[in-house]
């Protein structure tokens, strides 16, 4: 991806609104970037790895600070579970792009988000940041969206999935980690 699509991307982004839900903007987070992950997360040339959404607008605003400085909160398990696999790939965040299927904030954390809002979001801006590239989708949604559009992918339970270990699912990543970064 070119700075260019990039910037298109970011614009996209910036257009997309649903009903019932806030931006980043409307939380403060607004950049230049298409998710505040990358600040951190923004390989050009690396692996996708699509996730659900960002936050939740409760947390977003109540993390304002950390979020502009770091782009993601260290604490979360999607973050302690994220930073176990690139550690196991011999990998860092420099080495990949996070993104959204749903560029929007959720209302509470957990929050199941409509179909036809995700699939709108995908539409408009996720499917424009993965042409091209290897994709990993974690969880659910992210690999029902890559398969709503035929794009390959290798699809890993989320990050944040309960009942199973931090450790397990670090692994499930780092093995897809190495596979997406050996056909690359």
């Amino acid at each position: 991806m070119d700075a260019a699509r990039y910037t298109d991307i970011v614009a996209r982004r910036r257009a997309f609104s649903w009903p019932g839900y806030r931006s980043y903007a409307d939380a403060g987070l607004d950049g230049d970037w298409v998710t505040p992950f990358h600040l951190s997360c923004k390989s050009l040339i690396g692996p996708v790895l699509l996730t659900y959404n960002f936050l939740d607008s409760p947390t977003a605003l109540r993390e304002n600070a950390v979020l502009h400085r770091q782009g993601y909160l260290p604490d979360m398990p999607f973050n302690r579970v994220l930073d176990l696999a690139l550690a196991q790939a011999g990998k860092t965040r420099n080495d990949i792009y996070v993104t959204h299927a749903f560029h929007l904030l959720a209302n509470s954390r957990s929050e199941r988000i409509a179909t036809a809002a995700v699939d709108a979001s995908f539409d408009a801006v996720a499917r424009h940041e993965l042409l091209d590239r290897p994709i990993i989708a974690l969880g659910q949604e992210a690999a029902r969206q890559c398969r709503r559009h035929a794009l390959p992918h290798l699809a890993v339970p989320h990050l944040s999935a309960r009942g199973t270990s931090f450790a397990a699912r670090a692994a499930a990543l780092a093995a897809a980690l190495q596979i997406t970064c050996q056909s690359a």
